[in-house]
């Protein structure tokens, strides 16, 4: 069995709201790991509008989703998170009051006092391609996401999709394949323009094999991809002999295992006290987009508010016999000295 990483809370999801939350946390002296299904840290603000502004957050004008991510990142600096990226959490149990045992697919296991979920509204989960018996090749030739580069060294990998995971994918694995072939609907691509320059590099180079089309079929057996039909734009079709398949096709959001978890839930939400941002679980709370109470309004601003609350009572689940005294950070020389500025 895995040894458990211990920790004081885990939180699920390192979108704004589960940022901040490591701050308000770690004013009080409670440390956190973080897991996110994405490859990075910033939730929807990185993944869906890392460019498009925000004009709501208290006391700055305007920011991009990407902005605010840099500037949470290094206001929680002095806490020193942990991240568990590329993860979802599939399974947790209850094994003390209160007590969890928490598992990822990728088989991590972590043991936390407190679990926070602030997953927006649930998680990323990558869009499947449109090709009849794919979910036959899922998880053994068909995978979603990298884990680990050296996995794909030697192989004959075909990457399916036009954007900017596609294209950094391509220019990632290109390296250390057997061989390369990209797939995109149209020879039109919605990466960064510097990554299209260098893909057509690739291409010009004959170290990648570029098909303007669709795939219609896979063939190989036992989970197994041995080639894959492709239909072109000009209505003939190829052959691509490959043994690792990579569709990027975008993301969608789902609830996926958080239904399991043993929380009430209200159209897919998960209703909270108010008072603490606590669940129907004793040690589990629910922030951010993920939430839901009367009046609740679906802004970032009103996460950030939920996990300070939230902290509050955590707190008292990590140190039950430690007397918590409300500091502010303007007066507080203890509060200062944790965040390094005094």
């Amino acid at each position: 069995m895995t040894e458990a990483i211990k920790t004081d809370v885990l939180i699920v999801g390192a979108g704004p709201c589960g940022l901040f939350a490591v701050f308000e946390l770690g004013l009080l002296d409670v440390k956190a790991h973080l897991v996110d299904i994405l490859d990075k840290v910033g939730g929807q603000c990185a993944e869906l509008y890392p460019e498009k502004p925000i004009y709501d957050i208290p006391g700055i004008p305007m920011i991009t989703g990407h902005g605010l991510t840099e500037s949470l990142m290094e206001q929680i600096k002095p806490f020193n998170p942990t991240f568990h990226l590329n993860e979802m959490i599939e399974t947790v149990e209850k094994i003390g009051d209160p007590e969890f045992r928490v598992t990822t697919d990728a088989g991590t296991v972590f043991e936390c006092k407190v679990l926070v979920v602030a997953a927006g509204g649930g998680s990323f989960q990558p869009k499947r391609p449109p090709v009849p018996g794919v979910e036959a090749y899922e998880g053994k030739s068909v995978h979603y996401a990298v884990r680990k580069m050296e996995d794909f060294r030697g192989k004959d990998i075909l990457i399916v999709g036009g954007g900017d995971s596609a294209l950094d994918w391509t220019l990632n694995l290109n390296p250390i394949c057997k061989s390369m072939t990209l797939v995109h609907r149209r020879d039109d691509f919605r990466g960064a323009p510097h990554s299209v320059e260098q893909m057509r590099q690739l291409v010009a180079s004959g170290k990648l094999d570029l098909k303007i089309g669709q795939i219609t079929e896979l063939q190989g057996a036992n989970g197994q991809l041995e080639s894959a039909t492709i239909k072109l734009n000009d209505n003939t079709t190829a052959q691509i002999k490959c043994d690792a398949m990579l569709p990027f096709f975008g993301l969608t959001m789902k609830l996926g295992p958080v239904a399991n978890w043993g929380l009430h839930l209200e159209n897919n939400l998960i209703p909270v006290d108010t008072g603490t941002f606590e669940t129907n679980v004793p040690g589990i709370f629910a922030i951010g987009d993920i939430n839901t109470y009367p009046g609740k309004l679906k802004l970032i601003l009103s996460g950030f508010h939920e996990g300070a609350l939230m902290a509050q009572k955590a707190v008292k689940y990590v140190y039950p016999d430690k007397r918590v005294v409300f500091q502010y950070t303007t007066s507080s020389t203890n509060l200062q000295k944790k965040l390094g500025v005094n």
